[in-house]
């Protein structure tokens, strides 16, 4: 059986780790590389890293970032932010990513995906998808949350994976920051109707809510930020805790 991954996200504003409510009112949390060190070290299976507002201005600096990080972690790491273009992927690799997340760039362009899976093989490709329920309907928001889109969630997750993305980050914009748990019920019909591992994220506020959509839906990770990043749970207590309720995850 598949181990569940438990995953921290560091996202990164200028270089420095923030944190907000519904993709709004961020707040410092700390050094990028000090924070992967610490969650490394904590047990964390994978580490995201999202640069949330970046611009070509700032490329400069998410590399040297990206690379600082990488030397001090043993985990797989997906960099995510600014990613337009195959060049942007390749040296995104090269200075220590195991994978990409792609979001607003395979919006505007989907053949992206295919071009990417095809150069680097899918499993270095991860569609990071922002859903937010609209009059009823789950919509997909690009942008950092910023700008909804014509796209209907399902719909386009599953176009993502049949264009050859590896991995789905699903983030329920609604949920975001709250604390009240994960999106449960989408995150249950994406994991049972795709099929590549899907990450949760979005609303992890104690540990039942990792457990609950460990139990209630067939998600491979949950992912969370502020939660670790202030101390208000740690991932080898998160990792115990499931493993006594016969979750299988690496201790």
């Amino acid at each position: 059986m598949l181990t569940k991954r438990i995953i921290p996200c560091l996202d990164v504003k200028d270089g420095k780790v923030v944190k907000g409510t519904n993709f709004v009112n961020l707040r410092d949390a700390g050094s990028a590389v000090e924070l992967a060190e610490r969650y490394y070290k904590e047990g964390a299976d994978e580490l995201v890293f999202l640069d949330i507002t970046a611009s070509e201005e700032k490329r400069k600096t998410l590399i040297e970032l990206v690379k600082d990080v990488a030397a001090a972690i043993r985990i797989p790491f997906t960099v995510g932010g600014g990613i337009s273009e195959l060049d942007d992927i390749e040296v995104l690799l090269n200075s220590g990513a195991d994978k990409v997340s792609l979001n607003t760039s395979i919006v505007k362009n989907p053949k992206l995906i295919e071009d990417a899976s095809n150069a680097f093989g899918s499993q270095a490709i991860v569609a990071a998808i922002d859903i937010k329920n609209v009059n009823g309907n789950h919509k997909i928001f690009i942008k950092g949350g910023k700008e909804e889109t014509e796209l209907e969630g399902m719909s386009w997750c599953k176009e993502t994976v049949e264009r050859g993305a590896g991995e789905i980050l699903l983030t329920s914009m609604d949920k975001d920051g709250t604390k009240e748990g994960y999106d449960n019920e989408f995150l249950k019909a994406l994991s049972d109707s795709v099929s590549v591992p899907v990450i949760a994220s979005g609303g992890a506020g104690d540990k039942r809510h990792f457990l609950d959509t460990f139990k209630n839906t067939n998600v491979e990770a949950c992912l969370a930020a502020s939660l670790f990043h202030f101390s208000e749970l740690g991932i080898k207590e998160l990792k115990k805790y499931l493993k006594q309720n016969e979750i299988n995850v690496r201790l």
